[in-house]
């Protein structure tokens, strides 16, 4: 199989001049076209049961498949799943499950978030043993072999 190279060098020896311009027209076809394709999913959508019922009523009434129902809406794949295998984010209950799983995840998010801004992490040390006899603690093993070693 030859390259567009080659084949652009075959029609240069045979003198067909012709040939060589409809190819450049094409190329300069080819990138008027060309565009750079957004992210697929720039900022995820929050579900909510009004997408939810976007998403069955998609699934319903398209052939779509649950990735590109999820790629239409700006949702992940994974709830796509959820909301048609399960009902999950039908309702607008703040105590449904996935309600309460989410704000349990932003408050976990949100508490490690100012953990790590108010106090800087300490270096771990190896686990310190406590010597039985003397009931002192000593330093933990040092490894035998180090990176630079190898």
């Amino acid at each position: 199989m030859t390259t567009l190279k080659e084949f652009e060098d075959a029609l240069r020896e045979q003198g067909l001049n012709m040939a060589l311009a409809v190819l450049q027209k094409l190329r300069e076809r080819d990138r008027a076209k060309r565009s750079i394709a957004p992210a697929r999913r720039i900022t995820g959508r929050k579900m909510t049961p009004d997408v939810a019922r976007q998403i069955l009523e998609l699934h319903a009434t398209t052939g779509m498949t649950q990735q590109e129902i999820a790629f239409k809406l700006g949702v992940n794949q994974g709830r796509v799943n959820e909301v048609i295998k399960r009902g999950k984010w039908l309702e607008e209950n703040p105590a449904s499950p996935e309600a309460v799983a989410r704000d349990r995840a932003k408050a976990r998010m949100a508490d490690k978030n100012s953990q790590t801004q108010t106090k800087p992490r300490a270096a771990k040390a190896g686990p310190a043993r406590t010597d039985k006899k003397r009931g002192r603690a000593e330093p933990a093993p040092k490894a035998q072999l180090t990176l630079g070693d190898l």
